[in-house]
């Protein structure tokens, strides 16, 4: 029997991920052994990953595994993954994807996020995540906060803030639905990249064998033309997790609508934009979006990021 050796974080959601992933390749006939690590980026928790440096900060360590061969694919939340992978290696498959949009969780049922006589303090360390809070609800303050889901509840039971902003996916996937006090509407909080999906990566040195039954088993056609759409905006953006850029494809009958944009880091400006066109040419939309919102204010905004964060 072929064996797949899976590479993966340590968290809970990322195993959570990672044992769905070998669940759905044991049902397809394939042994899988599980390898699991603590990356960079979960180790480094008192800097923002803006100034650890975005590039491979949650997945460079697995990639070294994949490279010398000790394990086949990595698994990754395909909003974590940097818009131009490392030589000699590439996504191979993208799962179903879950609901994309953020929600806000709280011990406190009462948080309106919309009423402005209330001081609400809501942790995140996403850019984009901050410049939209400082766009749409200007009289809320925001609370950095690193660390794996549980570690951020646990800071806001300690008080550190009154409320996390955090992807529904893996609120859902950690079974903690019953804090949601708010979804955002992802008209307005449009989600980074990938939000959702679960990216399996590889080595193009991997057995051919091995990445066809890998694809033939996770890959969903949908997931994989809309997010080639976004990694696209993304890669022509030369942007990864560190800059205020978000995007969301999605299919209407055989054409992909994309909507993305970027963000000021104080949330003064944000520029958004929607291009419409055939899923097979999935990339070209997504560079085409990249290349007018950097000719529109983009190219400005991303000096000022770029100077912010040094």
């Amino acid at each position: 029997m072929t064996t797949i050796h899976i590479g993966s974080r340590k968290s809970k959601l990322a195993m959570w991920q990672t044992e769905t992933v070998a669940a759905l390749l044991e049902k397809s006939g394939l042994k899988t052994v599980i390898s699991s690590m603590e990356t960079k980026g979960d180790k480094i928790l008192d800097v923002s990953i803006a100034k650890i440096g975005s590039k491979g900060v949650f997945t460079e360590e697995l990639e070294e595994q994949l490279g010398g061969g000790t394990t086949d694919i990595a698994v990754h939340s395909a909003k974590d993954m940097q818009s131009i992978l490392p030589a000699g290696f590439g996504l191979i498959a993208f799962t179903d994807r879950e609901k994309v949009n953020d929600v806000l969780l709280s011990m406190d049922k009462s948080i309106d996020i919309e009423d402005k006589s209330r001081a609400i303090r809501i942790g995140t360390s996403s850019v984009r995540r901050i410049a939209l809070l400082k766009h749409y609800y200007p009289h809320v303050e925001t609370v950095d906060m690193r660390g794996n889901l549980q570690t951020r509840i646990s800071k806001m039971k300690e008080g550190i803030c009154d409320a996390l902003i955090l992807a529904y996916a893996g609120v859902k996937r950690m079974e903690y639905e019953d804090m949601i006090v708010k979804v955002f509407s992802e008209e307005e909080f449009i989600p980074p990249v990938g939000q959702g999906c679960i990216a399996i990566e590889a080595a193009e040195s991997l057995n051919a064998e091995k990445q066809e039954r890998v694809r033939a088993c996770l890959n969903n056609p949908d997931s994989e033309d809309c997010l080639l759409a976004e990694r696209a905006y993304l890669r022509t953006m030369e942007g990864g997790c560190s800059i205020p850029a978000f995007a969301l494809a999605i299919l209407d009958g055989q054409q992909i609508v994309l909507r993305g944009g970027l963000a000021s880091l104080d949330g003064t400006t944000v520029l958004v934009r929607t291009e419409k066109g055939p899923r097979e040419k999935a990339e070209e939309l997504g560079q085409r979006l990249g290349k007018y919102i950097l000719e529109n204010g983009g190219r400005e905004i991303l000096a000022e990021v770029r100077r912010v964060q040094g």
